[in-house]
């Protein structure tokens, strides 16, 4: 080798490089190979090797309620609490388990019972706040499940947790891993978008980081795409001034070019990567203002989504938008709706946080229906753990604080081979333990995969010297009992 190539070779052979020519570099090689193979499916990308089984779903909207909302207050009626009102909770109940600094100095635990009233709805007379009026008319569709629970007990290693499996970050999240293992039916559009809708309950809310919706190992192709209540859509979607597409499309042409000798070079599946998510903003100048506009509703579907769906930005605009997003061939729709942190002055804040969610979330299931689409689409909604039955704080009958509690808490599941009607697992009288059919996070991933005709078990991704998981190492199951 001349001296001349063996400095371009030095200077070529980076820490990158280098493991993408050793152990990452065959995993760079499958892929390869896998989208070779992928070219002659339906869909856009995708494993060869999926589905394992026939999909129920062809894709999946989760509403996330992120704070963690209040169970006893909408979905877990404990009527008994009503006679232990100012009471400690036992500890016969708490049995030591952990508690948050917010709390752990207390000298007493005294219980504040839900001050909302609930009634019987549907066949099975499943018993529904007042705060949630649209969603009880929809329980005979729904499967509810009482029984969740996770280790995690503060906000950011909980809904890292959830969302990607993992309470340490760097982990790829559920809609990476959706987009990685089925592609798109949209070329023009992600197959991953997310929105962080508006919200009224408690202003000081905790932070949402985009490693929530990113693809960790997993190329960054896969990663979530964050659609924008103002200005462009999507970041950097319109051409700078004094561009035209033409003259991008010139631009993209040549970097494409350069972007290409660098992969063969170096071997850097990201370059890539790079490639292909420019290509993707360039098909999104079309596609996503088209998306956006929602002029062609007509009013008798607008009328389900509630009187903020033309406000930009707000639970109802984002739930019209995700069926939006889902007839166009979107995989994967993600929204965040911030605020359910309630500490204190929950009477004040709930029923504010409930009016933001009820009747959009309604809305979406009976335009989902309505347009034939509910039987394919899987609607999730639910936070990353639930609310203690003890207050925090001083506790008086007209205001009063929660604090985080992870042994149970409540979600339901719609559509897509989901039995309608159904009530899954239990808790105690004081909402704190559960005592029967209990259900890990890991459980709920492991059902949505399911349902999107993966098994978790099988479906993996080489990084680290381990086959990672959405559902890692520990036992989980698919939720087969709220299963149609």
């Amino acid at each position: 080798m001349s001296a001349e190539n063996q400095n371009h070779f030095a200077n070529d052979l980076t820490r990158r490089a280098f493991f993408s020519r050793t152990s990452a570099g065959l995993g760079a090689a499958a892929l390869a190979s896998l989208d070779t193979q992928a070219a002659t499916q339906p869909r856009a990308g995708g494993r060869p090797d999926l589905p394992h089984h026939p999909a129920k779903a062809k894709r999946a909207i989760y509403l996330f309620m992120s704070g963690a909302p209040s169970q006893m207050d909408m979905w877990d009626h404990k009527p008994k609490m009503a006679d232990f009102f100012d009471k400690d909770l036992p500890e016969s109940i708490r049995q030591g388990q952990r508690l948050t600094t917010m709390t752990s100095g207390q000298s007493r635990f005294p219980i504040a019972p839900s001050v909302y009233d609930f009634k019987p709805h549907g066949q099975n007379g499943t018993m529904v706040s007042e705060l949630l009026p649209h969603m009880a008319g929809k329980v005979d569709e729904i499967a509810l499940v009482k029984s969740m629970y996770t280790e995690a007990i503060n906000h950011d290693p909980a809904i890292t947790y959830i969302c990607t499996g993992d309470q340490l970050p760097g982990k790829a999240s559920l809609g990476a891993w959706l987009n990685y293992g089925l592609g798109t039916e949209n070329e023009n559009l992600p197959a991953f978008m997310v929105m962080t809708a508006t919200w009224t309950g408690r202003k000081e809310a905790q932070a949402l980081y985009n490693r929530l919706w990113g693809s960790g190992f997993l190329p960054s192709k896969y990663q979530g795409v964050a659609l924008r209540s103002a200005g462009d859509p999507v970041l950097y979607l319109s051409n700078p001034g004094g561009i035209d597409s033409r003259v991008r499309r010139r631009m993209l042409d040549s970097l494409g070019r350069l972007n290409s000798i660098n992969s063969e070079r170096t071997g850097d599946p990201e370059t890539l990567a790079r490639i292909a998510q420019y290509e993707m903003a360039f098909r999104m100048q079309t596609s996503v203002p088209d998306l956006a506009d929602i002029s062609d509703e007509p009013q008798h579907v607008l009328d389900l989504y509630g009187p903020d769906v033309l406000i930009p930005g707000t639970f109802a605009n984002c739930c019209l938008m995700s069926r939006r997003m889902a007839e166009r061939g979107v995989r994967f729709t993600q929204i965040f709706h911030r605020g359910w942190d309630q500490h204190g002055a929950l009477p004040k804040d709930l029923p504010n946080q409930c009016r933001d969610v009820d009747q959009p979330s309604a809305g979406l299931l009976t335009d989902l229906r309505q347009r034939g689409m509910l039987d394919d689409t899987l609607v999730v909604w639910g936070g990353e753990f639930g609310r203690t039955i003890y207050c925090q704080g001083k506790l008086t009958k007209d205001t009063y604080g929660r604090d985080h509690h992870p042994k149970c808490f409540t979600i339901w599941m719609a559509g897509a081979g989901m039995k309608g009607g159904v009530v899954h697992g239990e808790t105690d009288d004081f909402s704190y333990n559960v005592t029967k059919d209990p259900v890990h996070i890991r459980d709920l991933n492991a059902t949505i995969l399911n349902q999107m005709g993966i098994d978790h078990e099988r479906f993996t991704y080489p990084f680290q010297g381990l086959d990672q998981k959405l559902t890692g190492v520990e036992d989980s199951r698919v939720i087969q009992e709220i299963l149609a």
